[in-house]
């Protein structure tokens, strides 16, 4: 069994889980799989040899931003006081209008940087709201990790062009970019991310939209030391998502650096 590092779970409060799996659900037309509730993730982390997590927030307010944060960085020390090799994600909103004291507090609270997901926030990547995000994070050294690609014409914040620009104003920018770039949008992530500096990628939900043959041409395209292994729990059991990514024509090296290595890397870097 392999050891894992899963770069890309959210939980959500068991108040709440149910409801937020549901309407995750809904904005993309699937049927979640997972119940979204942390002691959950945990059950089935330990039945994949998953030893790690990156925890990631969504603000959809401005006024959730700092109580979603606090929560986050509750779950990760929870989940490291478990055994876990695990970093946070904050969340931001492009109206909350306290950022610099939000980044310095997160660094505080021992997270690793911001999540950003355009569709559901309803802003474009490249919106000069969130260059302040932008320039604080690469002033922190601090990461930022993006939702990214959607073919739906109606949700095209995250087009993998407006990164490109992004990567060209903040030189110092460090950024995951989920999906293998681009959601659906893989070709255009091909044509304007691939072999730029400074761009991590995750394996999550795309494996079960590509096959085995497609999904190899997508991780040596993006680069076998670039591409984090991610389930993007709760859409997926983690031990399915696992199944498809072992019938992936790639070797034990590569495999184990993809699962593991990979995201030990980038966490040393943070």
């Amino acid at each position: 069994m392999y050891n894992i590092i899963d770069a890309h779970v959210h939980t959500y409060p068991e108040s709440v889980a149910e409801r937020a799996a549901i309407n995750l659900g809904n904005f993309y037309n699937f049927t979640v799989q997972c119940t979204g509730t942390y002691c959950d993730l945990e059950e089935q982390a330990r039945e994949t040899g998953t030893v790690g997590f990156f925890l990631l927030s969504v603000a959809t307010a401005a006024r959730q931003v700092e109580k979603l944060n606090f929560s986050t960085a509750e779950r990760v020390e929870l989940s490291r006081s478990h055994g876990f090799e695990t970093i946070g994600f904050a969340g931001m909103h492009q109206e909350y209008t306290e950022i610099t004291a939000e980044l310095d507090r997160c660094l505080k609270m021992g997270l690793a940087g911001v999540k950003i997901h355009p569709d559901i926030q309803g802003v474009d990547i490249d919106d000069p709201r969130l260059f302040p995000l932008y320039e604080g994070l690469e002033e922190r050294r601090m990461k930022l990790y993006l939702h990214m690609g959607d073919e739906r014409p109606e949700y095209r914040f995250s087009e993998p062009r407006r990164l490109a620009k992004i990567l060209d104003l903040f030189p110092g920018l460090e950024v995951i970019a989920a999906h293998f770039g681009g959601y659906r949008a893989w070709d255009e992530a091909r044509d304007y991310l691939w072999g730029r500096p400074r761009v991590w990628y995750d394996a999550s939900s795309a494996l079960w939209d590509v096959d085995a043959c497609r999904a190899r041409q997508l991780i040596l395209g993006c680069g076998i030391k670039n591409v984090m292994y991610g389930t993007d729990y709760p859409v997926m059991r983690l031990d399915k998502h696992l199944e498809l990514f072992m019938a992936i024509d790639l070797t034990e090296e590569q495999r184990s650096d993809i699962l593991y290595g990979n995201a030990k890397r980038f966490i040393a870097g943070c």
